[in-house]
């Protein structure tokens, strides 16, 4: 199982919010590319990001940032946030982005999702997360009609290889991830699945490589010090 460690950016910072609320943000560092950099030392070799401006308000106002970890370390970066067309995946991947992450307009769009999954394959993903079990859009302040299990499966029938699905009310609480959520989608699909929100303890990380989870990723847990990232990438192989 590999390990995400994550990077959310607002306003070119590294910050966490506690169950996607804007409100409750805790800044962690002005240095983003520092906190990739320790990740890579740490034996990392992949990274997860999202604007979290762009989630907003749909543009890649930290596209700078991105670019500048891209080009300076060697990690396999995944970025969400405001992916809502053409354009602003061929600005990312033209960035040196490995995949970009649709969220809002997977579920708001299915021309462009169609479209994208056809053009870009393997290095567009879709993030499903998950509120009350719909789908939550829009940096997760909209709750949709989607169900998620159904969302799901549609996403497979398309042929989107990797989704990665968020439990809202698990994210930043630190209170253990979503192990029968997981557990289902995983019975129920054939594709990567990397779980997100909660991974709060080294318990978390077994029982998902346990379960044989693609991904897993780790954002407030390392920013806290609960998590050491060495070990946690060590209990996912």
């Amino acid at each position: 199982m590999l390990i995400y460690p994550a990077i959310d950016l607002f306003e070119g910072k590294a910050v966490r919010l506690l169950k996607g609320d804007y409100a409750q943000m805790t800044v962690y560092s002005d240095h983003p590319l520092e906190i990739a950099e320790a990740f890579e030392a740490a034996g990392a070799s992949c990274l997860h990001t999202v604007d979290l401006e762009g989630a907003k308000s749909g543009g890649t106002p930290n596209l700078e940032v991105i670019r500048h970890i891209v080009r300076n370390t060697d990690l396999f970066t995944e970025v969400g946030g405001g992916i809502r067309s053409m354009q602003v995946i061929e600005r990312y991947l033209d960035a040196g982005v490995a995949r970009v992450i649709l969220g809002t307009a997977a579920v708001t769009d299915r021309a462009f999702l169609e479209r994208a999954a056809a053009e870009y394959g393997e290095h567009v993903a879709v993030g499903v997360d998950i509120r009350d079990g719909f789908v939550a859009i829009k940096g997760w302040t909209e709750k949709s009609e989607l169900d998620a299990f159904d969302f799901c499966r549609e996403l497979q029938q398309l042929g989107i290889g990797t989704i990665i699905c968020t439990d809202i009310s698990r994210d930043g609480a630190m209170r253990g991830t979503n192990l029968e959520l997981y557990r289902k989608l995983k019975d129920m699909l054939q594709m990567q699945i990397i779980a997100s929100g909660g991974v709060s303890g080294l318990d978390d990380v077994k029982r998902l490589r346990e379960m044989d989870m693609y991904g897993a990723i780790i954002g407030k847990a390392y920013y806290t010090g609960a998590i050491d990232l060495k070990e946690a990438i060590a209990a996912a192989k």
